[in-house]
């Protein structure tokens, strides 16, 4: 695929250029930090033009796109900038996602190859298989290493990059690209549907990740992040990855996140900045009952979903640092609003648009054009701006459905009050209609995370033949909570309408979450969706 610039001029970009310019400025400042093993810009910079040279001599050129099944480790940027500083297009897939469903993504993006981390390679190497896509793995010990002295599978062992790279004629640099080229195809969740890959362009990655340093997050050189966020996920790639590179930040990379081994992590190294998202804070704020030790946190950024206000203060009363949280989405690269640095946050508000961002409220009952709402009134969230994708991979009638008159459409229903602050009201799949009221979730779930006992609270609807649909919710306790759910659904009722509060509430040992932490709150309607006449149910405990 020819390389020359578009008719659209001739400007080029690359976001291997982010690692690239801070490997020459910051060469001997450390980039990445996974367990023991610390690696400088310089190195990792040097480490990626091999992997390059080793993707080339497979065949990957400009345009190509290379899939990558790989954790949080070092391998992952590596992987990552090498396939950009081709040209190629990275597809990140989801670490979490079983044979079919990597094989979809193979089959769906058109990957030319997959790279994958030798533990992944039990569902990554057979979705390949089944895809007729050819493996290179990292992470595999080499020949020499094989159990008990036995001799590797030749046949069944992938060709490991680390051995190829060491062999290939390296990068000079990276190559060019038309600032509309896309650079990432990122798979969203698949809610409904199949899962969609969204195209993002290096301008809207690079521009996202400039406009995070310049006037949105408070983040240094030489500050030390933990990189808990899934990098296979928007939030941890662009927000940690990018823009903890671009600024010559340190990131400290957890494989696999849990609260006690994050908060040891931090205090081990140092951090001064996290970004998670509710389920992570929660996570934290447990493990701080076990240690009394604390990092030195300056600033946190919560963003994926919307972080109840019980939890919001409790972290920052037990690891004083403050919490800005922000909205985006995979489609707008992804921050779109936030709590600006050198402005005292809003709790409970997403904040303002990002610079060079318009964000609105407009009528969801209009699908084919957007009509824009007075301010305070609820309605769905619309996007325009340098952050959004091209557009879904393939599927232009998906494309021309969520991007109308130059809007994104969200899915997310909110309010934008007099001083641009925005805030999130719930998704408008989310929505409950009981007896032909509206019930936002998120206001019940705010509820149910002040009660003492609960530490994690969803809150969802089940079909009903009386109402329509029935309020329930699922919660996870404190460990020694004595709360019952009768108490609970008694707790909730005391304080919102009638017609909001849940009728039965459901005491679960874990919530079901996405790879990216978010409840996914339709594995729960699945699970307790039994159509029900009675008016007054019991509320029920399962386990």
């Amino acid at each position: 695929m020819s390389s020359a610039p578009s008719p659209r001029g001739h400007a080029t970009a690359s976001v291997a250029a982010i690692l690239a310019e801070s490997a020459a400025r910051y060469p001997d400042d450390v980039a990445v930090i996974v367990g023991p093993t610390s690696t400088t810009y310089a190195e990792l910079w040097r480490q990626t033009l091999a992997y390059a040279g080793a993707l080339r001599a497979r065949g990957v050129g400009p345009g190509d796109r290379v899939a990558m099944l790989v954790p949080n480790v070092a391998d992952f940027p590596r992987v990552y900038y090498a396939t950009l500083a081709l040209g190629a297009v990275a597809v990140p897939v989801h670490a979490l996602l079983k044979r079919h469903e990597i094989e979809y993504v193979l089959r769906d993006s058109g990957s030319r190859l997959l790279v994958c981390a030798a533990p992944l390679l039990g569902e990554g190497g057979a979705g390949a298989q089944l895809a007729g896509v050819d493996v290179l793995t990292v992470l595999a010990p080499p020949a020499g290493d094989a159990p008990d002295g036995a001799a590797p599978d030749a046949a069944a062992s992938p060709d490991r990059l680390e051995d190829l790279s060491a062999d290939a004629e390296p990068l000079d640099t990276y190559v060019p690209r038309d600032p509309f080229d896309t650079a990432t195809i990122l798979y969203t969740s698949g809610t409904t549907g199949q899962p969609k890959g969204a195209e993002g362009s290096h301008l809207a990655l690079i521009e996202q990740v400039n406009t995070n340093l310049m006037t949105t997050f408070d983040m240094h050189r030489g500050d030390v992040l933990l990189g808990a966020l899934p990098l296979f996920h928007t939030f941890g790639q662009t927000c940690t990855m990018n823009t903890g590179f671009r600024v010559g930040a340190t990131i400290v990379m957890l494989p696999k996140f849990d609260g006690d081994a994050a908060l040891a992590a931090m205090v081990e190294h140092g951090c001064e900045v996290f970004m998670g998202v509710p389920t992570m804070y929660m996570a934290l704020i447990a493990a701080a009952t076990r240690s009394e030790a604390r990092p030195p946190l300056r600033y946190a950024v919560s963003g994926g979903a919307s972080l109840p206000l019980a939890v919001l203060e409790k972290f920052q009363q037990v690891y004083h640092a403050p919490i800005h949280e922000g909205y985006g989405l995979t489609e707008t690269s992804p921050v779109a609003t936030f709590n600006h640095v050198g402005v005292p946050p809003r709790p409970g508000t997403i904040g303002t648009p990002i610079w060079g961002v318009d964000v609105e409220i407009a009528d969801q009952h209009v699908a084919d054009s957007i009509v824009l709402l007075p301010h305070g009134e609820i309605g769905e969230l619309v996007i325009r701006g340098h952050n959004l994708m091209n557009g879904y991979l393939d599927r232009p009638d998906d494309t021309a459905a969520a991007i109308v008159d130059g809007w994104f459409r969200t899915g997310d229903l909110g309010t934008k009050d007099d001083d641009g602050y925005l805030t999130i009201v719930d998704r408008t799949k989310d929505m409950i209609i009981r007896n032909g009221y509206n019930v936002y979730p998120r206001q019940v779930e705010e509820v149910l995370a002040q009660h003492p006992d609960v530490t994690m609270a969803a809150v969802f609807g089940v079909p009903h033949e009386l109402h329509g649909q029935e309020i329930e919710a699922a919660v996870v306790l404190r460990d020694g909570a004595t709360a019952t759910p009768d108490e609970l659904v008694a707790f909730v009722a005391d304080e919102i309408a009638a017609y909001k509060f849940p009728r039965v509430v459901h005491v679960l040992d874990v919530l079901p979450l996405g790879p990216s932490g978010k409840v996914l709150k339709r594995e729960l309607v699945d699970r307790f969706s039994a159509v029900t006449t009675g008016a007054d149910e019991a509320a029920a405990t399962a386990r």
